[in-house]
């Protein structure tokens, strides 16, 4: 009698010993998620925006009148009725847009001294090829219909404008899909010349475009370049990629002025395409043609799961010191 008393002692320490020991697993879990979560949350918020008021805007080019729409900046040239550059912010919030495009190609009453007119470019043989992308600008029926302003628009050859070009549009809203955020500037390369014209404004036709990037968001932040000539393509985006130095060499704009200097000449020296992703966007679940072989960008379903729980537990936690009474003491200990 007295070993069965015995036996059922010691089953019953070992179980609670085993509780014990869950218990202390669940506290080191709970404690070391709250550290995630927190430290998660840190990373977001910082990257949010950028703390650098228009990151954008290149430097301004002597003579040209600098113009702001809903949306993007530009700066135009008179001598060639077209862009200098145009500059804008793209988000992830913004590439998601759900607005439907709507051809409303007209003059742009903001150039004081008149910009290109659809006169120009009817029978030109040239397409009115945007520089801000309409599909960018899905979140405003406003700022879409500003893109549709002449003087951000140049002459492409078409399977220029509907090819490569359209492509290199779509990847870099992949780009901002992935980092949140990126700072584009864009525009026709005009230190080449002389340039073929068309219309009574005599509107130049470019031999080549540019676009840079900037992803200014933590934990890696980067800048790339390209340059791209006026004609059908069949090559790699990639092969096109360069340093944003090389682009500010060819175009003669001085990009990204407002970053500090040390960080301007690191991010702009060099580009790394393995640190991009060169997929095009499919925004709204849409799908690839079949002769298409990029695949969509976006979080997999594993990810998305993941940060459900993740969310789900930063809810709890907060729940828990509070109900505790414990909040002050979290945040002072970087838990919350």
């Amino acid at each position: 009698m007295p070993d069965k008393k015995k036996k059922k002692t010691k089953k019953q320490k070992n179980a609670l010993s085993r509780i014990i020991l869950a218990l202390v697993l669940i506290v080191i879990l709970f404690v070391l998620l709250c550290f995630v979560t927190a430290e998660q949350d840190k990373l977001e918020t910082e990257g949010d925006s950028s703390p650098i008021p228009m990151l954008e805007l290149p430097a301004p080019v002597q003579g040209e009148q600098i113009i702001k729409h809903t949306g993007y900046t530009l700066s135009y040239n008179e001598e060639y009725e077209v862009a200098s550059w145009v500059a804008y912010e793209l988000t992830r919030d913004e590439v998601l847009g759900e607005g439907s495009r709507e051809d409303d190609f007209k003059s742009d009453p903001s150039v004081k001294t008149g910009s290109a007119t659809l006169a120009d470019y009817k029978n030109s043989g040239y397409d009115r090829g945007h520089l801000a992308p309409a599909a960018d600008f899905k979140w405003s029926e406003e700022a879409m219909s500003d893109t549709f302003y002449l003087s951000n628009m140049t002459p492409q050859v078409g399977t220029f404008n509907r090819g490569i070009w359209a492509d290199l549009e779509s990847v870099i809203r992949t780009f901002a899909y992935d980092n949140g955020s990126v700072y584009v500037v864009t525009g026709p390369v005009l230190t080449d010349g002389p340039y073929k014209t068309i219309g009574s404004n005599k509107v130049a036709v470019p031999k080549r475009f540019y676009k840079v990037v900037l992803d200014y968001t933590e934990p890696e932040i980067k800048a790339i370049g390209f340059v791209l000539p006026n004609e059908k393509s069949d090559k790699r985006l990639q092969s096109y990629a360069m340093s944003v130095d090389e682009v500010e060499e060819i175009t003669g704009l001085d990009f990204f002025p407002a970053l500090p200097d040390d960080q301007e000449e690191e991010l702009e020296s060099s580009y790394d395409v393995s640190l991009w992703s060169f997929n095009k966007f499919y925004a709204n679940g849409e799908k690839p043609s079949a002769d298409v072989t990029y695949v969509t960008s976006g979080s997999s379903e594993e990810d998305t799961i993941i940060d459900a729980i993740l969310d789900l537990f930063v809810v709890l936690k907060t729940s828990i010191f509070e109900y505790l009474g414990l909040e002050d003491l979290a945040r002072s200990l970087g838990l919350l």
